[in-house]
This record gives C-alpha cells, structure tokens and sequence, in this order.
C-alpha cells in the first residue's frame, strides 16, 4: 500500500487498519508531516506545524490500541485546526501580523472534543485576518494556493483547511464559517464541507463581544468524506457545561445514521443563481447535471424562487460584521495600520463611524432575513445552489466579469490586497 493511497482513505477505512494493526498512529502522523514538508512550501496550508506534540499523542493512541482501550471516534486520525481557534500551547495568530506571537492558553471547545476523540492535531492552519475575507492572504506570507492549481486560491476563510485536505495532509479538518468560510474553500479545493447551525458546535464565552447571539459562524468539518464530515460534526457537537448562552441546549441528531437514511422523497428548492448572483457557464453547465443526480437517488425537485437580493442582503447587514471588528480590535488602528490587510482596515474604518440606528437597522434586517428563511425551511428540505459562481481564480486577481457582468472590485468581504 503506498503512502499516498493511505493518506487519502477516509477515516474509516484508516480506524480499521489501526486496530487491525496494519499500520500505527505514529506511522499515519509521520506520513502527515512528511507531506505537510512536501508540498506547504508551495499552497502555505500551515501556518504553524506541531509536529512533536502530533507525534507524542499518536504514540498515545497506539499505546491505548496496544492496551486494547477505546481510542475514540478519531483515535489516530491526523487532523488540524484553523488559526482562529484557541488550541492551549499553540500559536494564535488569527491570520494577523499583530498576533504572530500570540500563544493561546486554553483550548475552544470544538478543540478539546476532537482531542478527547483521539484525533492527532498537526498544527494550525492558514486564514485571512480575523477570518474576513472569501480568500485566504495576509500579511504572515504568500497567499493560501489551490492544490489542484498552485496559480490560484483556495478560497477562505477556511482555505488553509481545505488546502492540506486537497493536498492529501490528512482526510479531515476543522474549519469555521460565518459567509461562506466552510463552504467556499470546500467548493474551490473540490472536497467536502458543512457549515454548523449556530450554536449546534458550542464556544467558550471569552469576554468582550465573544459569539454574540448576532454572530454568524459557527465551526464545522472539512473532508474528503462525506460520512468524515459526519463523525467529526458528531464529535464537536452537543451542549457543553462551560458554553456561551447561544449555544443550543439539545442533544444533535445522529449524523451519521441521517446520512443513511438517503434523500428519497425530500424536498429540494433549486436555483442556480438566487435570481440575483451572475454564474460562470461552466459552473451553470455542472451544477445543472448535478442536480439531477438527487432526483435520481429519490429527491423531489422544485424550482426555487428567492425573495431578497443578496448583494443587498450583505450590504445592509455588514454593519453587524464591521462593528464587531471595530468592538473587538478597534484599537488597531492606533498602531501602524500598514501591518493590517486592507480589507478588515476597511471593515474597522466602517465599525469606527457605525451609529447605533446604522447598527439596530442591520440587526433588524438580519431577523427578518432568519424568520424569512424559517419559513422557506417549512416548504423544503434543503436549498440547493452553486456552492460559488466561478471557479477557483488566480491569487489576487478575481474575475471582472462573470458571464459577461461586471463585478464590484471590492466585493463583501473582500478579496484582500
């Protein structure tokens, strides 16, 4: 079995070979760190590798599997965690310059549930600064690339997650995603990610704004898998004593077993562009053949009719984005701002000049959008669209048009430098 061959197996597959003891922890970190030294010269999936620590705790694992002790849903699997996330010993950077020195002294709890499931942290993984931005470039170094295509990005804010999955560093991955930061790098690194519902994967309340009932991330997995997803969503969900007050109270449902269940007889709402969004043809072309495979496995489709402009969606709600930046590091822009990105200085200038109206009104728009969409979810199952309309484009220089429209050349959040 070749080394590459066992780097991409799914979870699994991989927990089998561990207790059948065709292959060791240890030997799986090893191979991880080899390709992390491979190829992150070239996409800067990491921005920090821990690599002796990932290495005591495979030897801990193969040590309980030696024992014939549980290891855990994620016993031996290589994993990483994006550099949003606390993670007690390791840097936090937050994808800022200002933070480069930054060491966290607690780990979040999505963090320790994926320790507590046996998974191997390899390191912290590559994110715009402060995670604002739908590609993945600051000024810690060269641009988070595309493994399929090193010229172009991986998108963001998860695009160093989707990254070192697309590179084959490990089969899954934490990431976190308030606009698309899940979602955009999984669909431009061709593998698998879902967005959390707010408060299903608890945080620890920190002070200050922390993850304030009008926040929209939430962390989730990032996969080759679809069913990795899964046990890894599963392992960082559920209530949690020590979480913030939005977190929900309930136990999850059983991803796993839902995923089983198949999407005969569900209720999809499909568009291919929300009646608003211009698509790249190719992407038109792929998610309209796509489609059909649900109605195949079962699914009844339905043409979707969306009720809001999105652009005009995010316009009117970014205050809520800007002011949150501005609450939490607005100080910032006391030192010198040519060390920040230009996109979150602008989102911190915005945040600085936000009137309380400016922000009741955003927060307004933002609960009648939620109630809005409660009750699109009573008529469908799922909404189904292009994950993006293009595709993964050159660092740096996104598409002036799409599909023969012209684009705003600072698009929410924006697309950095």
């Amino acid at each position: 079995m070749g080394n590459n061959d066992l780097l991409y197996k799914s979870v699994t597959e991989l927990k089998k070979l561990l207790s059948d003891k065709q292959v060791s922890a240890v030997e799986l970190t090893e191979l991880a760190l080899q390709r992390i030294n491979e190829t992150n010269d070239k996409t800067n999936a990491f921005l920090y590798v821990a690599g002796d620590t990932a290495i005591e705790e495979a030897k801990n694992i193969d040590k309980k599997i030696s024992d014939g002790k549980d290891i855990g849903p994620l016993g031996g699997i290589p994993t990483s965690i994006k550099d949003l996330e606390p993670v007690k010993g390791m840097p936090q950077t937050n994808g800022s310059l200002f933070f480069k020195d930054n060491i966290a002294d607690y780990d979040q709890l999505g963090v320790q549930r994926i320790k507590e499931a046996g998974g191997v942290i390899l390191g912290k993984t590559n994110t715009p600064e402060f995670g604002l931005c739908g590609t993945t470039d600051n000024r810690l170094g060269d641009d988070c690339r595309n493994p399929w295509d090193l010229t172009c990005t991986s998108g963001g804010s998860s695009g160093g997650a989707g990254a070192a999955v697309a590179s084959g560093v490990h089969p899954l991955a934490q990431g976190s995603d308030g606009g698309g930061s899940i979602r955009m790098p999984s669909g431009l690194c061709g593998i698998y990610g879902i967005k959390g519902t707010q408060g299903r994967i608890p945080r620890k309340h920190t002070g200050l704004q922390s993850w304030n009932p009008v926040n929209f991330s939430c962390m989730g997995p990032m996969s080759w898998y679809v069913k990795d997803s899964a046990i890894m969503l599963q392992v960082m969900s559920g209530p949690h004593p020590d979480a913030e007050s939005t977190a929900i109270q309930t136990a999850p449902p059983d991803f796993l077993s839902d995923i089983d269940n198949g999407i005969k007889g569900k209720k999809i709402g499909w568009s291919v562009d929300l009646g608003c969004i211009s698509v790249d043809p190719d992407v038109r072309s792929a998610t309209e053949k796509a489609i059909k495979v649900f109605e195949e496995l079962g699914a009844i489709v339905e043409p979707f009719d969306f009720e809001y402009n999105i652009t005009e969606l995010r316009e009117s709600i970014f205050p809520i984005n800007a002011s949150q930046a501005y609450n939490k590091n607005g100080s910032l822009l006391d030192e010198d701002t040519d060390k920040l990105m230009a996109y979150y200085k602008r989102a911190l200038l915005k945040g600085k000049d936000i009137q309380g109206a400016e922000y009741m009104n955003a927060e307004s728009e933002l609960f009648k959008f939620r109630n809005y969409m409660e009750s699109v979810f009573r008529k469908y199952d799922f909404i189904s669209t292009p994950t993006m309309s293009v595709p993964a484009h050159e660092c740096g220089n996104p598409p002036p048009f799409v599909d023969g429209v012209k684009q705003n050349p600072q698009p929410y959040p924006s697309y950095g430098d």
